[in-house]
């Protein structure tokens, strides 16, 4: 997939997004009580927008985040410098995420300020040349602005599913004067709830995007960033599968996987099995060993509920950028 399907393909997601939202909720406002339900949607959008400002926050707690200061990593600090210059964009703070797994995410808000952040397992686990693609990617993020970009289109969704919930229960539960009325809100509800759906399924197709958008920045930004990045996405795959076999703990942090660069709910079914019974001796070996699994139709059916592309189709498509 070049730049400019992927482009075509985001602003033709978000066209149909926007339009299936906009149609369904006139039709909603035009059949029932219009002002309960702009009620209803201007709290769900001030509740969305409370959570994207303070969520920053609530990361750092769930996978204790701290920010570093370039005394204690100039070098961590100096790659994230450079790439910022690189990528014409404003340096973000430089984060570390005390968790059991080898991952790193972008994210921030008004209030807190851009951020990238690397697990204290992911400098364990890369060298520092695929430690520099994963960040590679994470600035690509932020330079994209995907963090406001995903906000946006994950309140239609949310707006859809607390109007079907509110009147599934109203209709459940309204009082006797308003029972003729309860099965049409009844309808509208189950009707909102399979627009949720719908919506989410197209949302969860802009976050994969917008993941090969983050791998193709940082294969432009890097230098060998394609070689790099496929290595360090193989192995974070590969030791995140090993970790949770052993590990409890390490699938307990899945809260906000959609920031990740990799999904760790699917390490074990993308590489583990693969990895293992062949074996590998160098981390291009394993990139091989990856690419050459097939992508079967159960793969295509699951990355469809992913917020991350299959991993076999990540590499591939890395290995076509020159």
């Amino acid at each position: 997939m070049d730049i400019w399907q992927l482009r075509f393909s985001v602003v033709g997601t978000l066209a149909v997004i926007i339009g299936l939202s906009t149609l369904f909720f006139t039709v909603i406002l035009s059949l029932i009580g219009v002002f309960d339900i702009l009620i209803l949607g201007v709290f769900v959008i001030v509740f969305n927008l409370l959570q994207w400002l303070l969520a920053p926050y609530i990361i750092d707690a769930i996978y204790r985040v701290k920010e570093v200061s370039k005394e204690e990593n100039p070098r961590l600090h100096a790659v994230v410098e450079r790439l910022s210059q690189k990528s014409n964009m404003k340096m973000p703070r430089v984060m570390i995420a005390n968790i059991p797994i080898p991952n790193a995410f972008a994210y921030g808000s008004p209030v807190a300020g851009t951020r990238v952040a690397v697990t204290s397992e992911l400098l364990k686990t890369l060298e520092d040349e695929e430690v520099e693609a994963v960040l590679g990617h994470e600035l690509g993020h932020l330079k994209h602005r995907d963090v406001q970009i995903m906000m946006f289109v994950s309140i239609l969704p949310a707006l859809f599913y607390y109007i079907g919930y509110s009147m599934l229960l109203s209709s459940m539960y309204g009082r006797r004067s308003q029972r003729d009325s309860g099965s049409a809100a009844a309808l509208i509800g189950i009707a909102s709830i399979a627009i949720y759906w719908i919506l989410t399924m197209f949302t969860l197709y802009i976050s994969r995007l917008r993941e090969y958008f983050a791998d193709r920045h940082s294969a432009n930004t890097v230098e060998e960033g394609p070689r790099k990045l496929s290595e360090a996405l193989a192995k974070i795959q590969r030791s995140t599968g090993r970790t949770k076999r052993v590990n409890k703990q390490a699938g307990s942090f899945s809260s906000f996987k959609a920031l990740f660069i990799s999904d760790p709910d699917r390490a074990e079914a993308d590489t583990l099995s693969i990895v293992e019974a062949r074996g590998y001796t160098t981390d291009k070996k394993l990139v091989e060993e990856v690419l050459r699994r097939e992508v079967t139709a159960a793969d295509r059916l699951l990355e469809l509920f992913s917020t991350h592309p299959n991993i076999v189709k990540r590499l591939k498509a890395l290995q076509e950028i020159t």
